[in-house]
This record gives C-alpha cells, sequence and structure tokens, in this order.
C-alpha cells in the first residue's frame, strides 16, 4: 500500500517533469492535474500486469458496445477505489491544498445522458472490481451531451467542454488507428470461383483511438474503455488553401469531427439523422476491426473467436457491429456466409432498455443503403434467411412475418436484427423481461424462447455509499463492519437495528447533515432558501412524458392550491427537487421544464405558503450532483406509467441511501417492493395490464377533468398560467390531444391514487420511529441491487467469463 509520503513525492516528481514547477509555484489546477497523472500512472502499471495475466491465462473477455458511458468523476473514484484516498488528502494537505476543491475542478466526463449510460459505467467498474476481463466502447464525443442551462425557465443547451481538464484521463493510441468507409458504391467480382467484394467512391474516416482506465475496488485490475475520436486522412488541403477556397480547404476536417463532435444531434431532420447513423457505423466498425486485431495477435484465426471474446450490445444503438462483424469475416477474412453466421451469432449478445416502440431505432433504407452500400446488403442477406426461419414458424402469415423482419415498409428495424444474431436476449427488471416476451417481442419468443432471459439493473453500490454518502458508511461500519463494501448482500444484517430508537437517531443525524449540505447547495445555484427540517420530496432523472414528472407537478399544484385555501393546512413543510435533461428537440419535455421552473418562481415568492412548500429545479443534472441528491433525498419519486420503464437505477440508489420509494408498479420497482414488503413503500396507481385495459376500452381523460374537481382546477391553471405564461400545450396533451392519443401516459387516470399515496407518506413521515424503520430497511434490502450481482449474472449466464 502506498503511503501519504510516497504520494507526495510523486506529485512533486510529476511537478517537477511535467510543468517544471515546486507545489509552493502549483495553481490548484496544475496540482490537480498533477494528481490526477501521477494516479493515471499507478493504474497504466497495474493495466499491464493485468493484461499480462489475462494473456497467460488464456482468459476469455467482454467487449460491452455502448454509445454511452457515463462515468462522472474519476479522481475521487480511483483513490477510493486504490484504497489511498485518505493518503492522497494528507499529502495534499502537506503541499498546502484541500483534495475536495481539486476534486471539484474535474468535470463529469461528458459520454452520457441519463439511466443507459451509468449503467454502462457500472457494469465496467463492477467488472472490474469483480476481477473478470472487460472493455468498453465507445465515442471520444468532444461536447459529450450538453451543458444545461436554464434561462426564464427554458432549457438552453450549451457546449459542455469536459475535454478541458478531463482530457487527463485519457492516453492516445494512435497505433491502434482504423480507417471506416461511408458511401460509394459496391463492384462484385468472381475469382477463382470465389466473389471479391470491393468498396469503391467512398469516403474514409480514421477512427482514433484514446483509452480509459476503469479501476476495481482493492484489486489488481484494471480494464480500459476506448473511446473513438472522428478525424480526415487530410486535415488539410494545400492545393485549395493556394487557390483562396479556405473554407473548403477545410471542409473534410470539419466533417469528419462533425462525428464524434456531439452526443446524440437532433435527428427530427435529415441531416441530424445521417449524423446519429455515421457516428453509430464509425464506433462498431472501428471497435470491432480492434476487437479482431487484438485476437489475431495471440490466435492463429477467427474460428476460436466466440471462445475467447463475447461482444455485448447494450440497447440498439451499435446493432450494426453484428453486420460489420459479418462484412470482415466474409469479405476480409474469407469465410463463407454459414461459417461467419455461425462465430456471429455464438459471440454477440443483446440487452433491451425499452419497450416503447419509438425508441426501437429504425433507419430509413434509402439513407441506410447510400451511407452504407455493403452493410445494406448483408443486413438485406440476413433479412432474407430470417424471413424463411419466421416462415417455418408462422406459415402463411405474411403479416406477421412482415412486421418481425428486419426490413419492412422501407425501414430497416435495428431491435429484430439483434433479435435473429443475438445468442441472448436480456430485459433488465423481471417486470421488463416478461413483458419482451408476451408483447414487444412475442413473436419471436415462440421462435426461439431459449434466448430470452432477466437480468434485473444494479448499481456501483459502492459508489452511492462509500464515496457519496461517506458518513452512512462509517456508521454501517460500526453497526456490522465493513462486509457490504465488497459483498452488497451483507447489507442485511442492519434489520436487526430496524426498531433501534438509538440507531435511527443517529441515521436521522446523518441524514440531517446531508439535507444540510444539498440546501446549501441550492441557495448558492438557485438563490433559494429551503428548510433542511422539511421532506426532502426527489425526482431526478431524464426529462421524459412517460417518466410523469408532470404527475409530480400536478400534486405540487393541488397542494398548493389547498394551501391557499388553508394556510393552517395540517402538512409536514415539503421541498420538492427536480432535475433532468430533457433532448433538444423535444418540445413538450422542455416545457415540463419550463412549468416546474416557473411553478417553483410563484411558489417560493408566496410568503403565504413558502414555510411549508417549496420547489427547486437543479440545472445541469449529472453524476456529480447525483452524488449530492441521493443522500439528502427521503422521498423517491418513482412514478412513471406501469409497464413503460424497463428498470430504472435513480430507484436503486435512493433506496440504498435510506430514502423510501413512492411509486408504481413498473421497472424495478416491482422488484423492491417485494424486497422491502408493503409497509416499507408507497405504491399506488394502475398495473402494467391494467393500463394496457384502459388503453384498449378508449381511454377517456376528460372524464377525470369533469368528476374530479381537483384535475380540473389543476388543468384550469395550466391554461391561466403564472406570472403571465400559460401552458396551454400541456393542458390540451391531457385533455384534447395534440396529433395523438390525449393524456398518453394517464396522468389523470392515476392522480387519485398519487395524492392518495402522498396522504400516507406525509403521515407516516410524522412518525420520525416508523419513518426511521421504513428507512433502514430499505438500505438493508438495497444488496440485491448491487452491479456487482448484475454482472455476475451476465458472467455466468450470458458471456461465459471467469474471474482473474
Amino acid at each position: 500500500m502506498i503511503t501519504k509520503t510516497e504520494i507526495r513525492e510523486l506529485i512533486e516528481l510529476k511537478l517537477a517533469k511535467m510543468y517544471g514547477i515546486k507545489y509552493e509555484e502549483a495553481s490548484k489546477n496544475i496540482m490537480y492535474r498533477a494528481l490526477c497523472l501521477v494516479v493515471k500512472d499507478m493504474l497504466t502499471q497495474k493495466r499491464l500486469d493485468y493484461k499480462k495475466l489475462v494473456r497467460e491465462r488464456g482468459m476469455k473477455q467482454v467487449y460491452y458496445m455502448s454509445m454511452e458511458f457515463l462515468l462522472g468523476r474519476s479522481l475521487r473514484n480511483h483513490l477510493y477505489n486504490s484504497k489511498v484516498l485518505d493518503q492522497a488528502e494528507a499529502a495534499i494537505k502537506e503541499m498546502g491544498f484541500d483534495l475536495n476543491e481539486l476534486l471539484e475542478i474535474e468535470p463529469d466526463a461528458g459520454l452520457g445522458n441519463g439511466g443507459l449510460g451509468r449503467l454502462a459505467a457500472a457494469y465496467l467498474d463492477s467488472l472490474t472490481s469483480q476481477g473478470y476481463p472487460a472493455g468498453g466502447f465507445s465515442i471520444r464525443y468532444e461536447y459529450g451531451i450538453f451543458k444545461q442551462k436554464i434561462v426564464d425557465g427554458w432549457q438552453m443547451e450549451l457546449p459542455d467542454d469536459w475535454l478541458s481538464n478531463g482530457d487527463v484521463w485519457l492516453n492516445q493510441r494512435e497505433e491502434d488507428s482504423f480507417e471506416v468507409n461511408f458511401g460509394g458504391h459496391i463492384e462484385e467480382n468472381w475469382d477463382s470461383g470465389k466473389l471479391r467484394i470491393e468498396h469503391k467512391g467512398h469516403t474514409t474516416i480514421i477512427a482514433v483511438p484514446y483509452d480509459m482506465n476503469i479501476s476495481g475496488y482493492d484489486n489488481d485490475a484494471v480494464n480500459t474503455i476506448r473511446l473513438w475520436s472522428a478525424k480526415a486522412p487530410l486535415g488539410f488541403d494545400m492545393n485549395l488553401f493556394s487557390r483562396g477556397e479556405y473554407v473548403k480547404a477545410i471542409e473534410a476536417k470539419a466533417m469528419a469531427e462533425a462525428i464524434s463532435k456531439v452526443l446524440y444531434p437532433a435527428d427530427n431532420h435529415y441531416e441530424g439523422k445521417s449524423l446519429r447513423l455515421r457516428q453509430q457505423y464509425f464506433f462498431v466498425s472501428a471497435s470491432i476491426q480492434s476487437i479482431i486485431k487484438k485476437h489475431l495477435k495471440y490466435n492463429a484465426n477467427l474460428d476460436n473467436l466466440s471462445d475467447k471474446v463475447a461482444i455485448h450490445i447494450n440497447d440498439t444503438h451499435p446493432t450494426l457491429c453484428i453486420p460489420e462483424l459479418m462484412r470482415l469475416l466474409l469479405d476480409v477474412y474469407g469465410y463463407d456466409w454459414d461459417s461467419a453466421w455461425k462465430i456471429v451469432t455464438e459471440t454477440v449478445s443483446y440487452t433491451n432498455h425499452t419497450v416503447m416502440q419509438e425508441a426501437l431505432e429504425t433507419w430509413p433504407q434509402d439513407l441506410f443503403q447510400n451511407l452504407l452500400p455493403r452493410i445494406f446488403q448483408i443486413v438485406n442477406e440476413i433479412n432474407q434467411r430470417f424471413c424463411s426461419e419466421l416462415w417455418k414458424v408462422f406459415p402463411n402469415q405474411w403479416e406477421k412475418i412482415s412486421s418481425n423482419a428486419i426490413m419492412g415498409y422501407n425501414q430497416i428495424r435495428m431491435a429484430n436484427l439483434c433479435l435473429a444474431a443475438a445468442h441472448t436476449i436480456n430485459g433488465v427488471s423481471m417486470l421488463h423481461s416478461n413483458i419482451l416476451k408476451a408483447t414487444v417481442f412475442a413473436d419471436y419468443y415462440k421462435v426461439a424462447p431459449q434466448k430470452f432471459t432477466n437480468v434485473t439493473n444494479g448499481i456501483t453500490h459502492r459508489r452511492w455509499t462509500g464515496e457519496a454518502n461517506p458518513m452512512l458508511t462509517e456508521y454501517m461500519k460500526e453497526l456490522i463492519g465493513d462486509g457490504f463494501i465488497k459483498d452488497a448482500s451483507k447489507l442485511e444484517d442492519l434489520l436487526v437495528y430496524q426498531n433501534n430508537k438509538q440507531v435511527i437517531d443517529r441515521m436521522a443525524e446523518i441524514k440531517r447533515c446531508n439535507k444540510q449540505r444539498l440546501a446549501d447547495y441550492i441557495c448558492k445555484a438557485n438563490g433559494v432558501l429551503v428548510d433542511p427540517d422539511s421532506i426532502f420530496d426527489v425526482q431526478v432523472k431524464r426529462l421524459h412524458e412517460y417518466k410523469r414528472q408532470l404527475l409530480n407537478v400536478f400534486h405540487i399544484m393541488d397542494l398548493y392550491y389547498r394551501l391557499k385555501a388553508n394556510p393552517n393546512l395540517d402538512i409536514k413543510p415539503r421541498t420538492f427537487i427536480f432535475g433532468a435533461k430533457a433532448a433538444s428537440s423535444y418540445f413538450m419535455a422542455k416545457e415540463i421544464i419550463r412549468l416546474i421552473c416557473t411553478l417553483g418562481d410563484v411558489i417560493n415568492n408566496d410568503k403565504c405558503v413558502s414555510d411549508k412548500l417549496k420547489v427547486v429545479f437543479l440545472e445541469n443534472y449529472s453524476v456529480s450532483l447525483a452524488e449530492m441528491i441521493m443522500p439528502a433525498a427521503e422521498v423517491s419519486e418513482q412514478i412513471s406509467i406501469a409497464g413503460k420503464e424497463a428498470s430504472g437505477t435513480g430507484n436503486m440508489k435512493f433506496m440504498i441511501n435510506g430514502a423510501v420509494t413512492i411509486g408504481t408498479m413498473d421497472g424495478a420497482n416491482v422488484e423492491i417492493h417485494e424486497r422491502v414488503g408493503d409497509e416499507n413503500i408507497f405504491i399506488f396507481g394502475m398495473l402494467s395490464h391494467e393500463v394496457e385495459e384502459l388503453y384498449k376500452s378508449c381511454y377517456q381523460p376528460t372524464t377525470y377533468y369533469a368528476n374530479d374537481k381537483r384535475i380540473k382546477a389543476v388543468i384550469d391553471g395550466l391554461r391561466c398560467g403564472f406570472n403571465g405564461r400559460c401552458f396551454n400545450e400541456i393542458a390540451d396533451s391531457l385533455t384534447i390531444g395534440r396529433g395523438g392519443t390525449a393524456d398518453p401516459y394517464m396522468i389523470l387516470a392515476d392522480f387519485a391514487s398519487y395524492s392518495e399515496a402522498q396522504k400516507k407518506l406525509n403521515n407516516a413521515y410524522l412518525d420520525k420511529y416508523r419513518w426511521g424503520k421504513m428507512s433502514i430497511v430499505n438500505i438493508a434490502k438495497a444488496g440485491f441491487f448491487a452491479a456487482d450481482r448484475s454482472v455476475e449474472e451476465y458472467a455466468q449466464r450470458i458471456w461465459n467469463l471467469k474471474k482473474i
């Protein structure tokens, strides 16, 4: 174990070699970078030793393909995992700096948007902590998703220049660059009885890799995420420049770099769709080429690829790795179709993350064919063979075959391509997996039921306890020892304290400290004073209508109206905290943010209610902000319409920090409910089958508007508006619809049940020891939802991996 003195010496050496200065001359930013470089050097050496061991043992490795890796900050995570956080803090203090101030310099790595990316990061962390050889592949987005700024209640998207201080963790590997080709045309020629494919007239982009270390907790494993950056083969055309055509001289460079500029560019226009498709193929083509190059370095051929490599598709974005692997096997390495297809189908697995049809990616056939002509040919062949399989199960059922085909109605369906090729298909909660089998992929489930399984999502429990909530973690160590750090199931040992008033009192003190820290941040960031003795009721997640932030708003408006009518209403003071980013082209989501912000302005400045009610929207929600919010939260809002949320992981982060869930029987809420019991969670609303039945029976939201005076008051309030701002679009979407079904996520249908659950929650909170018991039970039962358990299931049941 490295000592404080050794860390200090390494930092001083790094300052001298890299910057030519002593620590007395260093700025905070230089000291931050020097410490990062010292940590990176330590991890890189461990990485070299770990790779050698994996190679010597000939171990199989999983490659996790994901358009997102929402890593958050790395410095504290690496120090914590390496168990040198205290030594580093002491060394930095000796040199006159505060480690916490240095940690705040690091930006969140801008490589993800929400739960999908955070899950990918969690799994790489847990795979490494469990000692499994693994790697991630994604894109080195220059500006990530975006930096959210709220201006007069409206979300503005600004560039998120995370690389300015985040680049310190990246190791460029230019020698492992690969060419990726777009456009052009395909020429087929027969040579000595073999079909030869030539791709001509294409545009070539160079994929340059940057590796980022992923540390394991208290072990010698270090895995990596490889991030691809796009550049043109020639960055500058001197001939054009010499002729005075200055813009054209750098045009190719700009077009190439657009591929790795921004995560999820708006795709409500042709150019946006084209860029997204380019991003996806660029990332998977470079990744598959990299995997094959590494495999052939230590193996004679690709016959045994599936024995040494597992390729996992995280949602549909990386689906093109299937035809790309086929292309390389067929065109470059000379395999026949059947042999190549066998390798692909034994190597690739797929996780589905959604039941919503609009989120199951499709591409216009003409766009796909023009951009990726050879990949189009291969997908077309896969589709024909796949339809032949379907015909055997569904003879003469043309409509069923058409709806399940990979290509149909001038669209190419990525999910169906995954079904055809993946050896295993999993959902991410028990409810979600059952819905996939019963409805979304019901037909294909009849074709290949053995392919389907479930792996319920998990979280990096060490990050969300030990790093984010050190006071709670230290107290839990006093109570049950430190075994839960490595084995989250040991949290169940806390159950013996669920009725211990002394323990409940201490837990409440810790929660109060965390609430005060968040209250201080809210005051600084929003200029709003919130009472740390009020209930901290939190809903932080991506803004989408199905997640029903609007249902939460309805309850707040109803509560506000009731307090205005009766200022002496007997309720516990409540602070409602929101955090969410809306997709840049998603108008309704941005309008809901504007409503929350406007409502907050009204309520927070209304002296009649502000001592009992506050509403706060925290801009630019991120992993590092979540690390402050989760430990302070007391109520976890998980209120999506039943049957739409695949799993959720925020619910698990709240749970392990002692928050109590109010939620529907959706996603992983079902499994949380199973573990904590009726008495330790507030469940409301329709079940998923009831939602489907109501859809089929022609749901009429205006009935609720006519018959429930609270709903009428809220919707009328939206039309009248606040501070001169009306919200007619939202009101119309719930009553008369906007180009489709009114109230598609049944906010009005679930409102009464939600309000009743909120009333029960308020009453439970008033009993300190009842609430304290609920909190302890939630923490104790959170162990199942650790990512360590999830990756163990993947490793054993899907990827067939062994630990180092």
